[in-house]
């Protein structure tokens, strides 16, 4: 693995709770923990490897990934700050993770995870969740169109609006916010379910009709955020 480990000793002063995070739970232990700094595009493990550790994002963009026998790749899930990934039923794990961006993750010992009472409950609660998300990435995969799964896409990486508790605009007239992709075109296909061809030609219909601009590459620009989340369909 391509990535800078080091040892993080806890006192047994940490204050109590189950929501802190893996770092603060394993405190409460006073065992060791394991950061792992890692640099953008780096492999945490490989699908098959032995399942042998439980990760917690601290900073950063990971995703998790299948691949298919002939090389086609599916990305299953995009993780941000706070969410736990490599939890297995079985001996090795059944995707793959990489970093999207210059990232830290605290790993512990899965025998330590399977003793420690207070971290399978939060561990329980993240993968809770998380499967909440999965189930709404089932529904864009199966149901929407190509248009509405790039909307659905964009409109996910703007803070409170889309969905469910939408505040809607601050201000009736100024409705914009700049995202910046961490994903690239064949990474954001991959996710969605669609070719790179029709991921561009999603983006350039959204240009067509005012409703976001491509500053860079990596950054984009919505002009009109209920626009694409009108598009998005989750409202």
């Amino acid at each position: 693995m391509a990535y800078l480990e080091h040892s993080v000793a806890h006192s047994d002063s940490a204050a109590s709770g189950a929501d802190r995070g893996l770092a603060a739970l394993a405190a409460d232990t006073a065992r060791q923990s394991r950061t792992q700094r890692l640099g953008q595009h780096s492999i945490i493990f490989y699908e098959g490897d032995t399942a042998d550790r439980v990760y917690e994002l601290s900073a950063g963009t990971v995703m998790l990934y299948k691949l298919l026998p002939d090389g086609r790749r599916q990305v299953v899930e995009v993780l941000t700050p706070g969410m736990v990934f490599g939890v297995s039923a079985g001996e090795t794990y059944d995707c793959s993770a990489e970093t999207l961006t210059p990232s830290a993750v605290l790993s512990h010992e899965r025998r330590e995870v399977e003793e420690t009472a207070s971290l399978q409950r939060h561990v329980s609660r993240c993968l809770m969740a998380q499967m909440e998300r999965m189930h709404d990435h089932a529904v864009l995969l199966g149901r929407k169109s190509a248009l509405e799964r790039v909307s659905t896409f964009f409109i996910r990486m703007v803070p409170n609006r889309g969905g469910e508790g939408c505040i809607g605009p601050a201000d009736a007239d100024v409705d914009t916010h700049d995202i910046v992709l961490a994903m690239t075109r064949q990474e954001i296909a991959d996710y969605l379910g669609l070719t790179i061809e029709t991921v561009s030609r999603v983006i350039s219909e959204l240009k067509r009709r005012g409703l976001v601009r491509v500053e860079r590459q990596d950054s984009i620009h919505i002009t009109r955020v209920c626009g694409i989340c009108q598009l998005s369909g989750m409202h």
